[in-house]
């Protein structure tokens, strides 16, 4: 068994309010579960404004149909979202 940490990077430039910031991170993450039917959670920069960081995890028995479904999520996200990714980076572990 396969599992992936999709970890992704938003600069929410010009943002400066709390609410603007959830607004984009629920709608992104809504967005990604009903597509994809992963975990996704925002991770590591709940105290800052300006920039937004979501992993998104998923298991599979098949390694390169796990990376290509982080691939398609990494560009659907990029897609979605108004604001500029920074940085996305995949993760593969092998579980028992």
């Amino acid at each position: 068994m396969f599992m992936a940490v999709l970890t992704v990077e938003f600069s929410l430039d010009g943002n400066d309010n709390l609410k603007a910031k959830r607004r984009v991170a629920n709608s992104l993450k809504q967005k990604t579960r009903n597509k994809f039917n992963v975990a996704v959670a925002e991770v590591g920069t709940e105290d800052s404004l300006t920039r937004l960081r979501v992993a998104v995890v998923s298991l599979s028995n098949n390694e390169t149909h796990l990376r290509s479904r982080m691939d398609k999520c990494a560009l659907m996200m990029e897609a979605v979202c108004p604001e500029e990714m920074i940085d996305s980076q995949v993760e593969i572990y092998v579980t028992d």
